[in-house]
């Protein structure tokens, strides 16, 4: 008799590794055998301060032993420290908490809405912006939008990063445009900063606003704190999550003081948005990362990798800071070569891009170990 293979308690998502993980430290992680990974992948583009960073954890567990949670019903002093760090660190006036960043996402979309009073979106072709409905409206990836084609709001889509194209289009009835200033998940394709100052131009013009997706770029993985800085455009809205917490889940919709004074109370809300020890995690991370210089180390590991693969089978290095791609025409094959030598990295929707998104403090241990590596791989090994 063949019986039926029992269903899994844990829902499979993603293909994991071949192997769990039970330890992190630093820019490394640990399997059941005590083997250790250098972990360019960084939990997907999460771990900014790398693994059990001992001032997040000390941090952390302090605030679990004095107040676990409470929700918005009380002021909570760590809350409102941790909104004064954020604001002034993004270069924004407001925050608002949450868990996620396709609840982020959700709430930036549903404040463009309500504001404006208008029924349409704006994104760009090969963006990624999360699972939630609005989220999904924006998102361009058929496999997952589609089965919801009929419930999604009318978006206006666009080339990333063409001026022409931005020109002509209509955004009189657009109430927000969003985008992610590095698009990740399609390989890490940029656009220069005068497309950047001309799609500021145009949302002024037509009363859109101006959403940037900074869940991958913010939390100084570019060298500077979020991607608005570097380049040297002011959003009405950004939104942040990842790394924002150094692993605790957290999500925030930032934004500027002339859009915080349009929302009444009530407009946006969340039970466990802005918890206790999110917070006491957020404030640690952003101590961290000016205390310990890690912006200044993205952009100088960044430099080191560009230079360093020169002449390999990477073809080129792609994207800003931490937020890297590595063209190769045996991707793929690089991507197992790496993992066979204890390097992780991430694919991307472009078969010819690795992502490399490790811990701002990634060390130069590691980054040798990959670059040997890399140099190590002959195409023949596909």
């Amino acid at each position: 008799m063949v019986t039926a293979d029992p269903t899994p308690a844990l829902l499979p998502t993603y293909a994991p590794y071949p192997f769990p993980l039970v330890r992190g430290e630093g820019d490394r992680v640990f399997d059941d055998r005590g083997q250790a990974w250098w972990d360019f992948y960084g939990g997907h583009c999460v771990c900014a301060t790398g693994h059990c960073h001992p001032t997040v954890v000390q941090a952390v567990a302090a605030q679990a032993a004095s107040l676990l949670f409470y929700s918005a019903a009380a002021a909570l002093p760590v809350r409102d420290q941790a909104a004064a760090r954020i604001t002034a660190f993004a270069g924004m006036d407001s925050v608002f908490f949450c868990n996620s960043g396709a609840e982020a996402n959700e709430n930036a979309l549903k404040v463009a809405l309500l504001l404006t009073g208008r029924k349409k979106l704006a994104a760009f072709a090969g963006g990624w912006h999360g699972r939630t409905l609005l989220a999904l409206s924006v998102t361009d990836d058929p496999k997952i939008t589609e089965p919801f084609a009929d419930q999604l709001v009318p978006t206006l889509r666009l080339p990333f990063g063409d001026l022409a194209a931005l020109a002509a289009a209509d955004f009189s009835e657009i109430a927000g445009v969003i985008l992610e200033p590095i698009q990740s998940m399609a390989g890490i394709k940029t656009a220069p900063r005068a497309w950047f100052q001309a799609l500021r131009a145009k949302c002024d013009a037509s009363g859109t606003l101006l959403i940037l997706d900074e869940i991958q770029t913010g939390m100084g993985r570019l060298g500077t704190p979020f991607a608005a800085q570097f380049y040297g455009v002011r959003p009405d809205l950004i939104t942040s999550a990842k790394g924002l917490a150094s692993g605790v889940p957290m999500g925030a919709l930032l934004m500027t003081a002339a859009v915080a004074a349009k929302l009444q109370g009530g407009d946006l809300g969340s039970t466990f948005g802005g918890g206790p020890l999110a917070c006491a995690a957020l404030l640690a991370t952003v101590d961290v990362i000016e205390s310990e210089g890690l912006m200044a180390n993205a952009s100088a590991a960044a430099a080191r990798l560009r230079e360093e693969l020169a002449g390999s089978v990477v073809t080129e290095v792609l994207g800003e800071g931490l937020l890297l791609g590595l063209r190769s025409p045996h991707a793929a094959a690089l991507k197992k070569h790496l993992l066979a030598r204890n390097l992780l990295v991430g694919g991307s929707s472009d078969p010819t891009v690795l992502r490399l998104m490790p811990p701002l403090n990634v060390s130069g241990e590691a980054l040798i170990a990959l670059i040997i590596a890399i140099h190590a791989f002959m195409p023949e090994q596909k």
